[in-house]
């Protein structure tokens, strides 16, 4: 098999919440319209689904990059590789492309130093391509890349929306050679009614969510966003065709209202 060359691919599918026939579904239809990056994680109960959805699909593993995220339960170094091997076969592949660390957790019992060092050795072994973080804070990144060594993490996947810009850790993460991934791009649909973004798309003959994930790809964001709907998920797609000006720049930027989503008690750091 041939490893799917990094750095992370800025357009993927998001698959959180999506359970049983509706993430197959949303799978097959994905790879169908041209998806190749597809985002899952232990804790969505839906790794053996996306398996058995690529598996149909007759599309070629090494034509795929595909990212798991190792759940809380799984940080201590007993865990985290023999969990990760679970992921694989529940996956129907020998590796993924890249695993993610889901949340800091700093209540759990188990240190960021030794989950990084778990993680690091399970890409040793050949499990992963890649490895990287989610949720992380600046000094948690930092306290990561002590461990894992400058170059090694390949992104930080964080909520970021037009209602939540994160621009100091995405800056950071950018000047530090860190992929910057966004979830939540949408906020939820949110974002989809917001009267300044409905304008930015009429002037371009775009939808809201076009619009929405353009300014996220435009700053040099990956993004997962997903759907159940066919139709929504190829319109998803064309964010990539469509080039917001300096203009629609600035108005997007003026969104910002600290919009978080997602800060679950114990799991969540203390946030830039």
């Amino acid at each position: 098999m041939n490893p799917v060359s990094s750095p992370v691919p800025a357009f993927g599918l998001g698959t959180f919440r999506l359970k049983g026939q509706v993430v197959v579904d949303s799978v097959r239809n994905a790879l169908e319209l041209g998806y190749r990056a597809i985002d899952t994680a232990q804790i969505y109960g839906n790794e053996a689904e996306v398996g058995a959805a690529i598996a149909a699909s007759g599309v070629k593993r090494d034509e795929l990059y595909l990212t798991t995220k190792i759940w809380v339960d799984h940080y201590a170094p007993d865990k985290l590789a023999p969990s990760l091997e679970e992921s694989l076969a529940k996956l129907r592949t020998d590796a993924v492309d890249l695993t993610l660390i889901h949340w800091p957790a700093p209540d759990n019992g188990v240190a960021l130093e030794t989950f990084m060092a778990a993680l690091a050795q399970a890409k040793a072994k050949g499990l992963t391509r890649a490895i990287g973080v989610s949720n992380f804070n600046i000094e948690q990144t930092r306290r990561a890349i002590d461990v894992v060594g400058e170059g090694e993490i390949a992104t930080n996947q964080i909520e970021l929306s037009p209602y939540l810009q994160n621009r100091k850790l995405a800056a950071f993460l950018q000047g530090a050679g860190i992929q910057v991934t966004s979830y939540m791009t949408l906020a939820y649909g949110k974002v989809l009614g917001d009267p300044v973004i409905g304008a930015i798309a009429a002037r371009h003959g775009a939808t809201p969510a076009q619009v929405a994930l353009a300014w996220a790809l435009q700053l040099g964001y990956c993004v997962i966003p997903s759907s159940t709907k066919r139709e929504n998920l190829a319109s998803n797609l064309l964010a990539q065709q469509l080039a917001l000006s300096e203009a629609d720049m600035r108005e997007l930027a003026a969104l910002e209202r600290n919009g978080r989503e997602v800060s679950p008690a114990g799991l969540a750091p203390v946030w830039d």
